[in-house]
């Protein structure tokens, strides 16, 4: 009897808490605050498990108690742990709650990874001592055991230590973050940064291959960062005819005009437009720029716009585009033509 009235009162005090718990909700999506959601909807669940869960230990109790001699003691302690796991799940569903409603809003995702990864480990370390000590387990002797075993834990296991300081550097240096796009010089690296681990860090290549690399390499290669870059440049030489030298001057002046005048050309950069040198059939310009966008996509658009503009003011100084050529030198007094294998200009 005394059980059926302890599962009752589980049954009342459960569809109260449902009640007053979907009450708390609707008044906290009604404020501004994520703080309030996060909490509400952290403490839901383990409050409903531990309302059917304690009358029930309870229960146990009462039922050992009436059918046999055997201590029940021990139910305490179970009351006890079954506290701890309910705050420590309260506080894991709250850290997790508040990091997705922070990093729909936040500018380093990265960071907030790392913090809730930090207090994650903080809040299982804490409630794994208190259930030890509950458990009757010595602490100092644990923490006694823990040095020793740490230090040959660690001897054992350098790799995965260092892989996890690696992701420490990662995460307090910032040389990049989720979503950017790295690539190293060094070694065969090169994607979008889609997760950053204690362990690894896992990169999605251009041809959408997942590429897992352990933390620890970054400490020791040259890591770029093109996500960060402020513009793209534009380099390219343009070749003109020696026949041109005439004109070298006025094109070299109208593509620095145009290029000045180009609205997605950035003039606060460097900017320069200047016969270079003289090549085995050519007069070589240089032309040097940056665009505005870094988006890939609009900068190859952009900088064909630039090339057929070039095109354009090439032709309108009455110049054209120079290529390798063989000069064909016939003897006054000989059948046989001279060839020179010298690339040079061709004359007409």
């Amino acid at each position: 009897m005394n059980v059926g009235l302890l599962l009752g009162l589980s049954a009342v005090l459960w569809g109260g808490w449902w009640l007053l718990s979907r009450h708390l909700a609707t008044m906290a999506q009604k404020t501004k605050i994520i703080w309030d959601d996060a909490l509400v909807d952290a403490v839901r669940r383990p409050i409903s498990w531990l309302i059917w869960l304690w009358p029930a230990v309870i229960a146990t109790g009462v039922a050992i108690d009436n059918t046999s001699h055997y201590p029940t003691g021990f139910l305490t302690v179970v009351r006890h742990l079954l506290l701890v796991w309910t705050l420590i799940w309260i506080l894991l569903r709250l850290i997790s709650n508040v990091e997705q409603a922070m990093a729909e809003s936040a500018k380093d995702v990265t960071t907030l990874n790392a913090v809730s990864k930090v207090l994650r480990l903080i809040v299982m370390v804490i409630g794994g001592l208190v259930a030890m000590q509950n458990l009757g387990l010595s602490l100092s002797g644990i923490l006694t055991f823990g040095g020793v075993g740490g230090l040959i834990v660690g001897m054992a296991a350098k790799d995965l230590l260092a892989n996890f300081f690696g992701g420490m550097m990662i995460y307090f240096d910032r040389p990049f973050k989720v979503g950017d796009w790295i690539r190293s010089p060094d070694r065969q690296i090169e994607g979008t940064v889609e997760r950053i681990g204690f362990r690894m860090t896992v990169i999605r290549t251009f041809d959408k291959r997942p590429l897992y690399v352990p933390n620890s390499v970054f400490s020791s290669i040259v890591v770029e960062n093109p996500s960060r870059m402020t513009n793209r440049r534009i380099k390219q030489t343009v070749s003109l005819r020696y026949q041109d030298a005439a004109v070298v001057n006025q094109v070299v002046a109208g593509i620095k005009t145009m290029l000045q005048h180009h609205p997605d050309i950035d003039t606060r950069q460097t900017l320069i437009v200047s016969f270079d040198h003289y090549g085995p059939s050519s007069l070589d310009i240089m032309v040097y720029t940056f665009t505005k966008t870094v988006n890939w996509v609009e900068y190859k658009e952009v900088q064909q716009d630039v090339m057929l503009k070039i095109v354009e003011v090439v032709h309108q100084h009455g110049a054209d585009f120079a290529f390798p050529t063989s000069t064909v030198h016939l003897a006054p007094n000989d059948d046989v033509p001279a060839v020179s294998h010298t690339p040079s200009q061709t004359v007409n």
